[in-house]
C-alpha cells in the first residue's frame, strides 16, 4: 500500500510539473499610460429604451472605468443607446468619436445620419464622426453612394468626419480617402492570418503604407486588436497571453513614433457569435467588466494555476479507487493513475472553457449534449486503460480455472462420489446432421454419471425431429427425447419443459446448444468445481469447429475469441461472469433458488445467470475450449445474432437495474461495478458511438459555412483520444491473450467494429418495445447469402461521415482552422465502423472470401516466378480444433 501510494504522489507531482512547463509565459514592454481611444457598443443591435435611467446608469457605470484606461471612445452608432454616451461621458472628461451605422437600409441610414449630426452638434466633447463600419467590404453600399454621405455629414457639422473601412479599401479607393478628413483604417492581423508574432509589425507596415500612398493625410487606425479566445486563422491564435502581449507590443510602439489610434475594443460583447468563435472576445474587459490582464509586469494567464490545481486535484479523487485493488502492482497502479490524471486535465479544460465563454442557448445546449455524451465515453475508456493495466502489467488471474492445475480442494476419483449431470440440448429447426454429431460427442463423454434430454419445440417437420429421435433410441436409455409443440417463451420455454423431464437425482444441469461438439473431459475436469457447497455455476467459453469456411468465418471466429479469453477472465475475477448459455453447468439448487429460466428476456441465459449471482452463489469460469459450435453461416446471421444479445443485454439493465440500488441484492460492490462498465462498454459505447456520428454529421454544414468551430480540448480531442484507447485496448489485450495471428486479429477489429448500427439498433428497439421474438441464428449451412446488400445503412451513414470531413477539409483551406481539421479527422474515424460493415458484407459476396482463392493465387504466383508447386512454400491455413470424423456433413 505504501508503494501504491508513493506511486499516485509521484504521478500527481508529475502532473503538476506538467503544467508548469507548459505554462505560456510571455514578456512586453510596459504600459503606463491612458489609451487614446476604446471601441464601445453600450448595448446589443435592436436594444429599445425601455428605462432610460437604467439605460443611463449602466453606460454611466462603463465610462466610469473607461476614464481610467483611455481618452476617448468610439461608437458605432447614435442610436439604440448610444446617443446617451456623448453627454455622460463628458461628465469624466472623455472625449467621443460618434458613428453612423450604414447599411442597405435607406430609411434606417436616415435616421442614423439626423442623430448622428444632432449628437456631432450638440456635444461639445465629440471629436469626429465615423459614417459607416466596413460599409464598403460588407458591399451593403457602393463607394460613390458612400462618399455622398459622407460629404452631407461634412456640411453638417464642424469635427472631422471618415469611414471606417480595413486598409486595403482605402488603398483600392484612392476616391475614397479624399473625400474624407481622415482616414480610419482598420487594421486586424487576426483575420490577415497573421501569427501574434507578426501582428504589431504587421500593422505599423500598412500604416506606412497608407502614409506613403496618401502623404499628407491625417491617417487613424482605428481598429487594431487581438481576440482573447475563439478558434484559430492560419498561424493566428486566440489567447488570453497572446492578446495582452499584441496589445502591449502595439501602443508602445505606436506611441514611439505618433500614431493616432483606436482599440478595438473596450468590453467583450457576448452577443457578437455571427463573427465566428472570436467575436465575443475583442475586449480588453471581461463582460464583467474586470481586466483580462496587466498592462504591466510579466504576462501570464492569471486563472493558469487555479486550473492547475483543480486538474491535479481531480486526478488524485479519480485515482483513490485504485487503492481498492487487490495488491497492485507498480505499472499497473502507473498507468491507472496517469489516466486518472489525464481526465482531471480534461476536467480542468471543461471548467475554463465554461468560465471564460459565453454561450447563447444554442450553444449552451450543444455543449451540454456533447459533455453528457462524451463522460460516458470518458467512463469506457477508463474502464479500458484499467482492463489493458491488469492484463498487462497485473497480476495473474487467481480465480481462472486451468485445464491440469486443480482449483478445488476435491477431484473425482475413488473417494468422491459422481454428482449426476443432466445435459440439456434444446433444439428448434435444426439440421438433423449437426444435432447427431452433438449427440454423439455427448455420448463420448469421460463421466459415468449423467443423463441427456433433447428438447426439439415447435418443429413440425419430421424431417428435423424424427433422425433425431431414432438417433437417441440408438444411442441408449441416457439419451431421452422430447418433441414439443405450441411451446412458449422460445428457449427458455424449451428448456423449462427439459426440466420437468429431469431425473429427480440430478444434481448439475449442463446446457449447451445445438451445434457443440464437446470434448470428453468437459464433465471430467469442471465437475469437481462444485464440491464447494458455495459454487452455483461453472462456465467454459464457446468456440467454432468451421473458422475455415471461409476469410470472412475466419475473422468473425476471431472476434468471438476476444471476448473469451479477455472479458470473461477479468470479470472471473470479482465473481461477476456473463453466462452464455451454452457449455455451462449450473447446481441445480442454485437454478430452484433463482426462480430457473425465466421467458420475459430474449437472453434467458444471461438473465439466469445475474439471478444466480444476485443470490449469492458463486461462479467459475475456465477459459479452456471443451466444445466448438458452429459459426453463423452468413453475415446477416452474425448480425442478427448480435442483435439479440444486445436486445437481451438491454432487457436485462430494465430487468435487474434496481437490483443494483444499495441493500437490494447480496451483489458486492466489484460485482455491481463489472456488470454497470460492461453494459456501459457494450450497450453504451455502441450507442454512443452512433448518436455522436449522427449528431456531427447534422453539425457539418453549422461548422462549415457558418464559422463556427467545435472546441477541440473539450469535445474532439477526447473523442479521438477515446478512439486510441480502444485501439490500444484491442491490439494490446489481443497479443496477451487471445491466441491469434496478427491477420485474424485485425480481421476481428474489423468485425468487432461492424456490429455498431446493429448493437444500437437493437438498444433503440430496447427503448421502445419490451419484447422481441427469439431469433434463432442459422447455422449448419441451411441458409444461404441474402440477395439484399447487408450494410446498406451503414453504407450511407460512413459515406456521409466521409462526405462531411471532405467538406469540411475544402471549405476550411482558406481559414485553416485547426479545430475545423481536428473535427474533419473525428468524422473519418467514426466512419470506420459503419465501412467495416461494407467492408464485411462486400467481402462476403467476393471471390476473395474464398480460402481457395487464395491458394489458388499463390498456386498462379509461383508458376509465374517458375516454382514447382511442390516448391511453394506452405499456406498458413487458420488452425481449429477440428475432428474430420464428427464434422456435420450440412456444415
Amino acid at each position: 500500500m505504501r508503494a501504491v501510494v508513493a506511486v499516485l504522489l509521484l504521478v500527481a507531482a508529475a502532473h503538476a510539473g506538467f503544467w508548469g512547463l507548459l505554462e505560456e509565459k510571455q514578456q512586453a514592454p510596459d504600459f503606463r499610460g491612458i489609451l487614446p481611444s476604446i471601441s464601445y457598443t453600450p448595448f446589443e443591435p435592436g436594444h429599445t429604451e425601455a428605462d432610460p435611467a437604467a439605460d443611463s446608469e449602466k453606460i454611466r457605470s462603463d465610462l466610469k472605468k473607461f476614464s481610467t484606461i483611455a481618452r476617448a471612445v468610439r461608437l458605432y452608432t447614435s442610436t439604440e443607446g448610444s446617443e446617451l454616451v456623448p453627454p455622460i461621458a463628458a461628465e469624466f472628461g472623455m472625449k467621443v468619436m460618434v458613428g453612423a451605422w450604414i447599411g442597405k437600409d435607406e430609411s434606417r441610414n436616415s435616421r442614423e445620419i439626423e442623430a448622428t449630426i444632432n449628437l456631432a452638434r450638440r456635444n461639445s466633447n465629440v471629436i469626429g464622426v465615423i459614417v459607416g463600419n466596413e460599409t464598403i467590404f460588407r458591399g451593403e453600399q457602393k463607394v460613390e453612394d458612400l462618399i455622398k454621405l459622407i460629404k452631407q455629414v461634412k456640411s453638417a457639422v464642424n469635427v472631422p468626419v471618415s469611414t471606417g473601412e480595413i486598409y486595403s479599401i482605402w488603398s483600392e479607393n484612392p476616391e475614397l480617402a479624399y473625400s474624407a478628413d481622415f482616414i480610419a483604417a482598420h487594421v486586424l492581423p487576426y483575420w490577415e492570418r497573421h501569427s501574434s508574432a507578426e501582428a504589431v509589425d504587421q500593422a505599423i507596415d500598412r500604416y506606412q503604407f497608407l502614409r506613403n500612398q496618401f502623404p499628407g493625410k491625417r491617417i487613424m487606425v482605428a481598429e487594431f486588436g487581438w481576440p482573447s479566445s475563439g478558434y484559430n486563422l492560419g498561424k493566428a491564435f486566440p489567447g488570453r497571453v497572446a492578446q495582452a502581449t499584441v496589445l502591449r507590443n502595439f501602443v508602445t510602439r505606436a506611441e514611439a513614433i505618433g500614431i493616432d489610434y483606436n482599440i478595438v475594443e473596450a468590453v467583450d460583447q457576448p452577443w457578437k457569435f455571427f463573427e465566428g468563435g472570436v467575436g465575443p472576445y475583442w475586449g480588453i474587459l471581461n463582460a464583467a467588466r474586470e481586466p483580462k490582464f496587466n498592462w504591466t509586469g510579466p504576462i501570464v494567464d492569471p486563472d493558469y494555476w487555479k486550473l492547475a490545481t483543480i486538474a491535479v486535484l481531480v486526478g488524485i479523487l479519480m485515482s483513490l479507487p485504485i487503492l481498492r485493488l487487490a495488491q497492485p502492482t507498480v505499472l499497473q497502479t502507473l498507468t491507472l493513475s496517469a489516466a486518472a490524471n489525464g481526465v482531471g486535465a480534461w476536467f480542468a479544460t471543461i471548467f475554463a472553457y465554461w468560465a471564460e465563454h459565453y454561450f447563447v442557448f444554442g450553444s449552451a445546449f450543444a455543449l451540454t449534449l456533447g459533455l453528457t455524451l462524451l463522460v460516458p465515453l470518458v467512463l469506457i475508456a477508463m474502464a479500458r486503460v484499467q482492463e489493458i493495466a491488469a492484463v498487462a502489467f497485473g497480476r495473474k488471474p487467481l480465480r481462472l480455472i486451468v485445464k491440469g492445475a486443480p482449483t478445488v480442494p476435491a477431484t473425482i476419483g475413488d473417494s468422491v462420489s459422481f454428482p449426476k449431470v443432466s445435459i440439456h440440448i434444446p433444439a428448434y429447426f435444426e439440421p438433423p446432421e449437426m444435432l447427431k454429431a452433438t449427440l454423439d460427442a455427448v455420448a463420448r463423454l469421460d463421466y459415468p454419471n449423467f443423463e441427456c434430454v433433447v428438447i426439439i419445440n415447435n418443429t413440425s417437420d419430421p424431417a428435423f425431429w424424427q433422425p433425431i429421435q431414432d438417433h437417441c433410441r440408438a444411442l441408449g436409455e441416457r439419451f431421452k427425447f422430447i418433441n414439443a409443440e405450441n411451446v412458449q417463451g422460445f428457449k427458455a420455454g424449451a428448456l423449462r419443459i427439459a426440466m420437468e423431464r429431469t431425473a429427480a437425482d440430478a444434481e448439475i444441469i449442463g446446457v449447451i446448444d445445438a451445434d457443440y461438439v464437446v470434448g470428453p473431459d468437459w464433465l471430467k475436469d469442471l465437475v469437481p468445481v462444485f464440491a464447494d457447497p458455495r459454487v452455483g455455476l461453472v462456465q467454459a467459453p464457446q468456440d467454432h469447429r468451421d473458422g475455415d469456411r471461409s476469410l470472412m468465418h475466419y475473422i468473425m471466429n476471431g472476434e468471438y475469441a476476444g471476448f473469451f479469453d479477455i472479458g470473461m477472465v477479468q470479470r472471473n475475477e470479482e465473481n461477476a461472469i456473463i453466462v452464455h448459455g451454452t457449455m455451462c453447468l449450473i447446481r441445480r439448487t442454485a437454478m430452484d433458488m433463482a426462480g430457473g429460466w425465466a421467458g420475459d428476456t430474449i437472453c434467458e441465459d444471461t438473465d439466469l445467470g445475474l439471478n444466480i449471482i444476485e443470490h449469492g452463489w458463486l461462479t467459475h469460469y475456465t477459459n479452456h475450449r471443451y466444445g466448438h459450435g458452429l459459426l453463423p453461416d452468413t453475415y446477416e446471421a452474425f448480425r442478427k445474432q448480435r442483435h439479440r444479445w444486445a436486445y437481451g443485454g438491454f432487457q436485462i439493465v430494465k430487468k435487474h437495474w434496481r437490483r443494483f440500488l444499495p441493500g437490494a441484492s447480496r451483489l458486492t460492490p466489484d460485482q455491481k461495478r463489472e456488470f454497470s462498465l460492461g453494459w456501459l462498454n457494450w450497450l453504451g459505447a455502441e450507442t454512443l458511438g452512433v448518436v455522436v456520428a449522427i449528431l456531427n454529421l447534422i453539425w457539418v454544414p453549422i461548422v462549415a459555412f457558418a464559422d463556427i468551430a467545435i472546441p477541440d480540448k473539450i469535445l474532439t480531442l477526447p473523442i479521438i483520444a477515446a478512439f486510441v484507447v480502444t485501439l490500444l485496448h484491442f491490439l494490446i489485450l489481443y497479443r496477451l491473450r487471445v491466441p491469434v495471428k496478427w491477420g485474424q486479429m485485425l480481421g476481428a477489429m474489423i468485425a468487432a467494429m461492424s456490429v455498431q448500427w446493429t448493437v444500437s439498433r437493437a438498444v433503440a428497439n430496447g427503448l421502445i418495445t419490451e419484447h422481441l421474438p427469439f431469433a434463432r441464428t442459422s447455422k449448419g449451412g441451411l441458409s444461404r447469402m441474402s440477395i439484399e446488400f447487408q450494410a446498406f445503412w451503414e453504407a450511407v451513414i460512413g459515406v456521409l461521415l466521409l462526405v462531411g470531413a471532405a467538406v469540411l477539409v475544402v471549405t476550411n483551406n482558406s481559414k485553416q482552422i485547426r479545430e475545423i481539421y481536428i473535427f474533419a479527422g473525428v468524422l473519418v474515424l467514426e466512419s470506420l465502423p459503419f465501412l467495416s460493415a461494407v467492408a464485411i458484407a462486400v467481402l462476403e459476396s467476393s471471390r476473395i472470401n474464398s480460402f481457395k482463392f487464395w491458394h489458388d493465387a499463390g498456386v498462379r504466383s509461383a508458376e509465374l516466378i517458375g516454382l514447382r508447386p511442390e516448391a511453394m512454400p506452405t499456406v498458413a491455413v487458420p488452425s481449429q480444433p477440428v475432428a474430420s470424423e464428427i464434422r456435420p456433413k450440412a456444415s
